[in-house]
């Protein structure tokens, strides 16, 4: 059993160094002065100042952020209300397939997803842009918010809305103050969740973006396709760290979920 226990150990930190390797000598190289990745000649704050002075940047930075926050609350709002659904669902096999299709954004390649909205939304007449992009990440959020929000409905005890009712609380009282404090951790991971996927999301935006319309993945992959600039490492490091940052704040999230009450650990 020891034995296992340190291939699992050696093996899972061979998996990070792979992982992480290119994205720490990304980093390390956005603060060399040198202007390119061969050879290290001195530190410099230099290609974030670019970043930070380059207005079109901002703007795209701007649209950026504007979607992932608008598109993670909608499908937050959504994906809640379609977690709710599927719990009253009394049938199971019915259940089931509600799972299933929902599921299917999450397992489809966003290479598919990208090119049936595409396909989509240019049939219906909608012009590629922000609208786009928006209805877009609100499909493929709305998916992962339901598999947040679920697990916590599925671990709430009936008894809890049964009490409420008992004592006078109306469906909406059951709702508002009973039911969405309850799940609120679940209701978080999944804001932050689609927020993260949102952020980082290039292969579908890559195909209903357009009318000058531009998120930070797309003006990414146009600026290393121009060729290589430490502008590109100072800007990926920005946004990675922002990612991180995401990430941190849904495991902290997810971490106060799981704690049980007071009461609950004296039992």
């Amino acid at each position: 059993m020891k034995k296992t226990g340190k291939l699992s150990v050696i093996y899972l930190v061979l998996v990070f160094i792979i992982l992480y390797t290119p994205i720490f000598y990304l980093i390390y190289y956005s603060f060399n002065s040198g202007g390119s990745m061969h050879h290290f000649q001195e530190f410099t704050l230099d290609w974030y100042e670019e970043v930070f002075h380059d207005t079109r940047l901002f703007i795209i930075l701007l649209n950026t952020l504007v979607v992932a926050l608008l598109s993670s609350a909608i499908s937050t709002i959504i994906g809640v209300a379609g977690a709710l659904a599927i719990t009253r669902v009394r049938s199971k096999r019915t259940r089931n397939a509600l799972l299933t299709l929902n599921n299917v954004m999450i397992v489809s390649p966003d290479v598919i997803i990208g090119a049936s909205f595409l396909i989509l939304l240019t049939a219906i007449g909608v012009n590629l842009g922000f609208f786009s992009v928006l209805i877009s990440h609100i499909a493929f959020s709305v998916p992962i918010v339901v598999l947040m929000v679920l697990p916590k409905l599925e671990e709430m005890s009936p008894t809890l809305v049964d009490a409420a009712r008992d004592l006078g609380a109306s469906s909406r009282d059951v709702l508002t103050k009973v039911v969405i404090p309850y799940i609120s951790p679940g209701i978080f991971a999944g804001f932050f969740m689609a927020l993260t996927y949102s952020l980082d999301d290039f292969a579908v935006t890559f195909f209903v973006t357009g009318g000058g319309f531009s998120t930070l993945s797309v003006e990414i992959y146009s600026l290393a396709r121009r060729g290589i600039s430490l502008t590109i490492n100072a800007l990926s490091t920005l946004i990675f760290l922002a990612t991180l940052a995401l990430v941190i704040g849904y495991y902290i999230i997810t971490k106060r979920g799981s704690k049980p009450s007071g009461a609950e650990a004296r039992e």
